[in-house]
């Protein structure tokens, strides 16, 4: 049980307990609850988006699948690669329910798990990635909150680190409004609210300019580039980062992100890369069309 406060806008004691409930002697808690709520949101998304395109059921449930469990696989492998030397045996890497996940290890594991089932199921890849991006930041959105439930992931009042240089937050304990006081103790940023809210402005400014893409693939850098620029500076307030050497490990992919997807916006802007596909290709489009369509006089897909 923790105990959070925000005392600067008058919120105070609120209780947390890590655990929802318990079932058959186990404990089932918060944060594995809204992690679950949080990829069958992302799931739900892009399913719709999908759906608009064409998508054949089947042909979706696979790409889920294949998506959330490398997502999944990749957020700990992600996280353990950098903490090797927390791990005493094999074995250890599998205790999950011990804590140990990190995000950019989910989206890249996911993101190469989608692309090859996209590609073996014949569709057009930058297509699905503009359908399953924008779906990804709102299960990020969602599934901050269980870092709330837990106290955890929090940042620094007093300093912000960035790219191994730190600089001194003065006065932002008192200052700031979203001061954080966790059992009564540590004074914290919620960086988890902070993420929330970014990931929140770019979820309604990416689906408001969605038909506005001027290309397939267009929605999915959006996505990368606005997630990357973000992350990049709430990861400077962070008190739990992984890092790759002395740089925090989130700050320097998100750069890379960042800098990588809007390089390859603007070129294929200033190039009129104007390409909208169908979902499928057209090589094997008349075995994936979905039954309903399929209204030739012998039955087969038109």
């Amino acid at each position: 049980m923790n105990t959070v406060s925000f005392p600067n806008i008058g919120i105070n004691d609120l209780k947390l307990d890590s655990v929802a409930f318990t079932l058959f002697g186990h404990e089932i808690a918060w944060y594995g609850i809204i992690i679950t709520l949080a990829i069958i949101a992302a799931v739900l998304y892009s399913y719709l988006r999908l759906r608009q395109k064409g998508i054949v059921n089947d042909h979706y449930l696979d790409l889920a699948i294949a998506t959330v469990v490398f997502g999944v696989i990749g957020t700990r492998l992600f996280y353990v690669l950098t903490n090797l030397d927390q791990y005493d045996s094999f074995w250890d890497v599998f205790k999950v329910w011990e804590g140990g996940l990190a995000i950019y290890g989910g989206i890249i594991g996911g993101c190469s798990a989608l692309i090859i089932a996209a590609w073996i199921k014949k569709m057009y890849i930058p297509v699905v990635l503009d359908c399953v991006g924008p779906g990804v930041m709102l299960g990020q959105m969602i599934g901050r909150w269980g870092n709330f439930m837990n106290a955890e992931a929090y940042g620094s009042t007093e300093s912000f680190v960035f790219f191994g240089k730190s600089y001194v937050l003065d006065g932002w304990k008192e200052k700031n409004p979203f001061t954080m006081v966790i059992n009564g103790e540590i004074y914290a940023q919620p960086t988890f609210l902070y993420e929330c809210v970014w990931n929140l402005f770019g979820f309604v400014l990416i689906n408001i300019f969605y038909k506005k893409k001027k290309f397939d693939g267009d929605v999915a850098l959006w996505y990368l580039g606005w997630y990357g620029f973000g992350r990049m500076f709430i990861e400077g307030l962070r008190t739990d980062s992984l890092f790759f050497g002395s740089v925090k490990a989130s700050q320097l992919i998100g750069l890379l992100f960042f800098l990588g997807c809007l390089a390859a916006i603007i070129i294929l802007r200033i190039k009129k890369f104007n390409v909208i596909r169908p979902l499928y290709l057209k090589d094997k489009e008349e075995d994936d069309l979905p039954d309903d369509k399929e209204d030739d006089e012998d039955g087969t897909d038109n």
